[in-house]
């Protein structure tokens, strides 16, 4: 019968992990136990070294462990216990060989085995059939005061369909914001599916049961990978990272102005490099086509220097046919219209 370790050169230790529904830090721990583990030599056994220990003094050394006042103890401690007391056997660290021998040093807390989630692969072939939300705090003027911004965009088109400034996160506006959003985007049952990270407000049985009754499909990024909600943590750092973005966004009310002003620059002026270079309103709302037709006829009439361009003369960045929430690894890079 092939072993866990042939069936892993076969098909490939992630492949693998993933069937047997296990961790790959499980199968690179069992193969280090394997090989640091002693194996009988078919060979003639070496002689042992005329330093080694007598099984007569590990079981001595092995006696003085077990004594019930020293059985609790770390072997550092009965060490310097035993020293204390004007008595010595060995050293800390044969201590612990001692014991390994035995199947004696362990972890003695229990370890709880966590679930394995899956990296979702979500795919967006048009507007409105993949949107991404999260929540992000905003400073407030009072020091350890926050404000809390929350967004929702269109993964395919990066257009912000919905987004609030609220001063605590909460599941009920969360609810009430993407039934509004679904609305006013006249989004269908079956038709979309809202991605977003696993804050309590992402996660609560309100939104979940406010999404089953409107057909949408939800998902979640997997515990502690910032990278599984793209989209809405590329958004947060284009708004925080502008020059006129203030340090400290004021009270809930002085704070929206702003926020009005971003979202209406990110709309319909930001020129996104993952949707070549045009605007998220111009590809959400089927207007970049035309667009970059103009720029193909604008192009070459502004080129003074053809013979500078030796391969081809210069056209505009292409559309995104695609966009993929961690693509599959057969398809990642292969191709220039899976936007990342």
């Amino acid at each position: 019968m092939a072993t866990v370790t042939e069936h892993g050169a076969r098909c490939g230790i992630s492949a693998l992990s993933t069937a047997l529904g296990l961790p790959t830090a499980t199968y690179y721990r069992d193969q280090k136990a394997r090989l640091t583990a002693r194996m009988p030599r078919d060979d003639v056994p070496r002689a042992a070294p005329a330093r080694a220990w007598r099984p007569d003094e590990r079981a001595q050394v092995l006696t003085v462990l077990h004594e019930p006042r020293l059985l609790d103890l770390a072997p550092a401690e009965v060490y310097a216990t035993l020293l204390d007391e004007g008595t010595y056997h060995c050293s800390e660290r044969t201590m612990y060989r001692v014991l390994a021998a035995q199947d004696e040093v362990r972890e003695r807390r229990a370890q709880r085995r966590h679930p394995i989630c899956s990296a979702p692969a979500l795919l967006a072939t048009a507007p409105h059939q993949l949107w991404s939300w999260d929540i992000t705090p905003l400073k407030s003027p009072a020091t350890g005061s926050w404000s809390h911004l929350y967004v929702r965009l269109d993964g395919f088109s990066r257009y912000v369909v919905g987004w609030l400034i609220a001063p605590r996160e909460s599941a009920a506006l969360a609810e009430r914001r993407i039934a509004t959003s679904g609305e006013r985007q006249g989004i269908l049952r079956g038709q979309l599916t809202l991605h977003a990270a696993r804050g309590s407000s992402m996660t609560s049985k309100p939104v979940a049961l406010l999404l089953a009754d409107l057909g949408v499909t939800k998902t979640h990024s997997r515990p502690h990978v910032s990278n599984d909600n793209p989209y809405s943590e590329a958004q947060f750092k284009t708004l925080k990272y502008r020059p006129d973005s203030p340090d400290r966004f004021g009270s809930i009310e002085p704070a929206r102005a702003p926020g009005a002003d971003f979202f209406a620059l990110y709309n319909t002026e930001h020129r996104h490099s993952g949707l070549g270079l045009h605007t998220p309103y111009d590809v959400h709302f089927g207007l970049a086509e035309a667009k970059r037709a103009q720029r193909a006829v604008v192009l070459p009439a502004y080129t003074a220097t053809p013979e500078r361009f030796v391969r081809r003369p210069p056209t505009p960045a292409p559309l995104p046919t695609a966009a993929w929430i961690n693509p599959p690894k057969l398809l990642a890079g292969s191709s220039e219209d899976v936007v990342q």
